[in-house]
């Protein structure tokens, strides 16, 4: 070995990441396509059941539901924000694009919960588990969200389904990282407390940490939700429709009303459904002693119904003689 071949190794020595990567990617298209094809099915029913509600559902009723939905899990200016958000979509043309991005959004964050959750529960439990997890995560977290878009298509196509599956698989980790977190943090005299009067892994699991822990989940969501609508503009690349799409052909077109209807649009919802997601989190310290059910429009109706129930209650002077 000359001294040349030790100031310039890499010119002989090389890993083949990318005949391995290849050859996995077709080992895969060859072995499990019938697979990937199944995978694709609820996920298609799950998007095709919440995108044909939007869209069929009057424009008035989602913009008075979602607003209505701002007040009752945050307050009342949240639930006008809401209100007015959704009204400047509906009146710069974007709304058909918004329901779609809001069915992907939708089915994205329900199945990066659905995966996420879980995950982050058992890493909470075991050592060996967030010793594994972890790399991934960071894997997950580093790679760039174009690269997402190739094993995607190889594996499952395009369209809006295999963009709610990048989108899901994109936005996850967030999830796993602060569930776990959130576990690991819970104090441990509230769980020792629990231990001593003989409650069961279950019930201490879901009666005293996850109620605990449930303002750094929500975070953890809400990171969720973020980043699902920020890769609906990348997952437009494989054709899923949206508000990602207007702005993919508004910067191809060099149209800039385009651009700016679906960039407005994304805005717009990002800052409904992050305002709406970090209510979930709030505690009943933050909403001044009352719980999620006491306040906004449901608590009026509640105050109201009590109300005259006790006028009902009370007897006439009739009933008194």
């Amino acid at each position: 070995m000359d001294i040349s071949t030790l100031l310039d190794p890499f010119s002989i020595l090389h890993l083949p990441l990318a005949d391995m990567a290849n050859d996995f990617i077709r080992w895969l298209t060859s072995n499990f396509r019938d697979v990937f094809r199944a995978m694709k099915v609820p996920v298609k029913i799950l998007l095709d059941l919440i995108e044909d509600g939007l869209r069929g559902a009057p424009q008035t009723l989602i913009v008075l539901l979602i607003g209505l939905l701002g007040w009752q899990v945050v307050n009342r200016a949240t639930g006008l924000l809401a209100f007015f958000a959704m009204t400047t979509i509906g009146l710069i043309g974007a709304w058909d694009a918004a329901m779609t991005s809001l069915s992907v959004l939708t089915s994205a964050v329900l199945l990066a919960t659905m995966a996420g959750l879980p995950v982050g529960i058992l890493c909470s439990r075991s050592n060996l588990m967030w010793a594994i997890v972890r790399p991934i995560l960071d894997f997950m977290q580093t790679v760039p969200s174009f690269t997402y878009l190739v094993p995607v298509i190889l594996l499952f196509g395009i369209g809006n389904v295999p963009g709610v599956i990048v989108t899901a698989f994109f936005a996850t980790p967030p999830l796993i990282r602060l569930t776990n977190l959130a576990l690991r943090s819970v104090r441990e005299d509230l769980v020792e407390a629990g231990n001593a009067f003989g409650a069961s892994p279950w019930k201490l699991l879901w009666a005293i940490e996850m109620p605990l822990a449930r303002p750094t989940i929500m975070a953890g969501l809400n990171q969720t939700v973020m980043l699902s609508l920020a890769m609906s503009v990348i997952a437009s690349m494989i054709s899923v429709a949206g508000l990602g799409r207007l702005v993919l052909v508004g910067i191809s077109q060099l149209d800039m009303a385009r651009a700016a209807t679906g960039g407005v649009g994304i805005v717009l919802l990002a800052m409904v459904f992050d305002r709406i997601t970090q209510g979930f989190g709030l505690t009943r310290r933050d909403r001044n002693g009352h719980s999620l059910w006491e306040q906004g429009p449901v608590g009026h109706l509640r105050a109201l119904f009590s109300t005259s129930q006790k006028t009902q209650d009370i007897p006439t002077e009739e009933e008194t003689l």
